[in-house]
């Protein structure tokens, strides 16, 4: 067994400089790998307003009163809305909608056909709509699909 001079034997500052540097590409690449993609957020985004949409017209059938869905700059709210609080904001700030929409959600049981755009700020060219034809539930469907919910 060999030691040095001093007696203690150990790493050199060269292999240890070496071993962060691969753990910190190797962390690097860890986080870009789970970062959402702006189709995934607007997925996301799109399944919970459907979830939302359909609980506020169950909501909106049950109490016998009118509510209605509008987007707002900061987000969304549901007006006539009773019992507990509806949120009124997207999950992230990427999401908005285009042109700014109001669906009326009911009391009626059958509601007109109504259709909501959700689009990506970051990539306009991503997008999807939610829709329903007045008698099905609200519905995603991507951006080129023109087939009725």
């Amino acid at each position: 067994m060999r030691t040095s001079a001093a007696g203690t034997s150990g790493f050199t500052l060269l292999e240890l400089l070496v071993v962060v540097a691969i753990m910190a590409i190797a962390t690097a690449g860890v986080g870009l790998a789970l970062r959402d993609s702006s189709q995934v957020q607007l997925e996301r985004e799109g399944l919970r307003l459907t979830a939302l949409l359909e609980s506020a017209r169950a909501q909106s059938r049950m109490t016998a009163n009118a509510v209605r869905w509008r987007a707002t700059p900061a987000g969304f709210t549901f007006d006539g809305a009773s019992g507990s609080p509806m949120p009124t904001q997207w999950l992230g700030d990427d999401v908005s909608t285009e042109p700014a929409a109001t669906l009326v959600l009911g009391p009626e049981p059958i509601i007109g056909p109504q259709r909501i755009r959700l689009v990506s700020r970051a990539d306009p060219s991503r997008s999807l709509t939610i829709a329903t034809d007045g008698v099905g539930p609200f519905a995603m469907q991507a951006s080129g699909d023109n087939a009725a919910p």
